[in-house]
């Protein structure tokens, strides 16, 4: 299986790449006021809305630094393919991809209810490399943030102009 790898503050990340759309520059984000932590925005994809989480924010508690290396990697959420919507999810230091069978993960015999997104884990030349797991990770109010209704609004063609306007 192909990884595309990531870190959120030092510690290295992966996401399945066949969940992956496409990785794209980090973009000005249009911002809720008083939105969950770490819900950073809204930006528009080919015309599209869409949601942005940043992944260090709802991990290590800081917001993603703004670096060359960090960017948005775009993801299909939702279980059903009808019912997919478009979420962007930002990280640190996305610059490399892995290749490696999922028999080579293994169960980290330790689940924090706080953090029901890390999968398993894998032991290479570098250190320690966690899956995460994006499903687990919109718990809740992420997952309202991100479902099709609340953004159903943003189609409305004077705001999807105003976000246009602010990139």
């Amino acid at each position: 299986m192909l990884f595309v790898l990531f870190h959120l503050g030092q510690e290295r990340y992966a996401l399945e790449a066949a969940r992956v759309v496409e990785v794209v520059p980090l973009l000005a984000l249009k911002r809720f006021p008083q939105s969950p932590r770490g819900v950073a925005g809204v930006f528009i994809y080919r015309g599209r809305p869409v949601p942005a989480l940043d992944l260090c924010e709802l991990t290590v508690g800081r917001p993603a630094q703004e670096n060359f290396s960090t960017r948005i990697i775009l993801i299909n959420h939702g279980k059903n393919p009808g019912d997919q919507q478009l979420v962007g999810l930002i990280a640190e230091r996305v610059t490399e991809t892995l290749r490696r069978e999922q028999s080579e993960f293994l169960d980290p015999s330790v689940q924090l209810a706080s953090s029901p997104f890390l999968g398993t884990v894998l032991m290479d030349g570098s250190g320690v490399v966690q899956v995460i797991n994006p499903e687990r990770l919109m718990m809740d109010g992420l997952a309202l943030m991100v479902s099709n209704q609340p953004l159903s609004a943003l189609n409305s063609q004077s705001t999807t102009e105003a976000l246009d306007a602010s990139h």
